[in-house]
């Protein structure tokens, strides 16, 4: 059904992506790995005809028999949701940030899909029952947490009933469970004959959904093949990284728990929109001390994040700071880093603002930037022409420059592959320890939690 020819995706003389060339058959799925940055989420935008301005394509797309990419944009428009449908990295991305989220899952059944509006209000109401989203259905999108947000973005994506679905890592900040239920209903596209494509940085992901497997290196395709094969008995160094890099195979790091007193907590109960998220929390936060924070997605994590920075005000109970603390000493990194970047602007005019308004040297950006192995090349675009994993190492590299006393970091590499995450998560590790920094970490992955902080509060619904 999809055919992909000699695909080049540049951004002006400068090739990011291929020649890639690849096909899916109807019944089948097809999984891309591979490092941040290398253009995985570039082949899903070329193919949908979603490329951002600044970037083209050449190569030849086939759907169903018929070339796709010779289609004026207007035409080629007509076939999103119809015959090719895509869920993107960034949820907000694909939803109305002024409707209802039970509405933008209906239209899609009502308007796309062609159904009755009791057939539609049926389905709806499945889907939001099916991904545990009861509750949410009249929420807008910024009352959702981010993985609520996937999983109501994954609900529209698939409501409208086309038959190739492509899903730019459809599981990232997903508990367990919640990764198995997004999983099946994935694996429901090519079992009814449909084509799915599927990027992801998650080895266990991968091989849930089978299929064949492309792996991606600086743009190029390293290693290809069945899917269980390649996982199984990787031939290239670079996937055998990819699988090594997996959390459970990392060592135990340390962190100071003797340092000084910086912010604690005091029975804090915090929530949104009036609505109570948590029990009440009792939490001591001294200086270079990493406390992770576990839960299942809305139970409040990124709340209790904005909270800690002073962002909302508790329900009740009391947030307690050290009273030295400045108003650049608390530092969030966000959870979706393309929010939290101004859109129409480079990254370089955004990155040069925050240096020229708090005293930062320019070295010392570049410095972070380097050490987090991002390209200083890529700060000339604005946020939506870099990947959401160079964007996450950005921000990173952002907060970390004012030299913050409490770091809070809200699935700070959830973007990312498992080597260039083992990597950042060590940098983390270094630079706070050395500045005697405090973090409090957000993390749906629980080994993570355990290798890499001393303490975990683990919140439940």
């Amino acid at each position: 059904m999809l055919i992909v020819e000699s695909l080049v995706v540049s951004h002006g003389k400068q090739a990011l992506i291929g020649p890639v060339s690849f096909s899916v058959e109807a019944g089948n799925a097809l999984v891309i790995m591979g490092e941040t940055g290398a253009g995985k989420s570039l082949i899903a935008q070329a193919i949908m005809g979603a490329l951002p301005a600044s970037l083209k394509a050449c190569g030849k797309i086939w759907l169903n028999g018929s070339r796709i990419d010779t289609l004026s944009p207007s035409v080629r428009q007509q076939l999103w949701g119809h015959s090719l449908a895509m869920l993107p990295q960034e949820p907000w991305r694909s939803l109305d940030p002024l409707m209802r989220s039970y509405q933008q899952v209906h239209e899609s059944h009502r308007l796309v899909a062609g159904l009755s509006k009791a057939e539609s209000q049926r389905c709806t109401q499945s889907n939001f029952h099916d991904l545990e989203l009861t509750g949410a259905e009249f929420k807008r999108p910024d009352q959702l947490s981010g993985g609520m947000g996937q999983r109501v973005s994954f609900a529209a994506a698939l409501a409208g009933g086309a038959p190739v679905l492509l899903a730019d890592e459809p599981t990232k900040g997903l508990d367990t469970d919640r990764t198995g239920t997004v999983v099946s209903l994935l694996n429901e596209v090519p079992g009814k004959g449909g084509v799915l494509i599927v990027i992801t940085h998650d080895a266990m992901v991968a091989n849930r959904i089978g299929g064949n497997l492309l792996v991606l290196k600086g743009g190029d395709i390293v290693e290809a093949g069945a899917t269980h094969t390649v996982l199984q008995a990787p031939k290239h160094s670079y996937t055998k990284s990819l699988i090594e890099a997996d959390p459970s195979y990392w060592e135990k790091t340390p962190s100071d728990t003797s340092g000084q007193f910086v912010m604690r907590t005091e029975g804090l109960v915090v929530g949104r929109h009036k609505a109570v998220m948590t029990q009440p929390i009792d939490l001591s936060i001294t200086a270079g001390k990493r406390i992770a924070i576990t839960g299942p997605s809305g139970v409040g994590k990124s709340t209790f994040l904005d909270t800690l920075a002073g962002l909302i005000e508790p329900v009740s109970g009391k947030v307690i700071k050290d009273g030295a603390l400045g108003r650049t000493d608390v530092q969030k990194v966000y959870q979706d880093p393309p929010a939290a970047f101004a859109a129409n602007v480079t990254l370089q005019k955004s990155l040069k603002d925050v240096a020229k308004l708090h005293g930062v040297k320019w070295q010392v950006i570049e410095d972070f930037l380097e050490r987090l192995g991002v390209s200083t090349t890529l700060l000339d675009r604005k946020p939506d022409a870099v990947s959401g994993g160079e964007l996450q190492r950005i921000a990173i590299a952002r907060a970390l420059s004012v030299k913050p006393r409490i770091l809070l970091a809200d699935e700070p590499t959830s973007r990312l592959d498992p080597v260039t995450q083992k990597q950042t998560m060590r940098l983390l590790a270094e630079v706070t320890a050395m500045s005697k920094t405090a973090v409090v970490l957000v993390t749906h992955d629980r080994t993570i939690a355990e290798k890499w902080t001393s303490e975990t509060l683990a919140l439940t619904l």
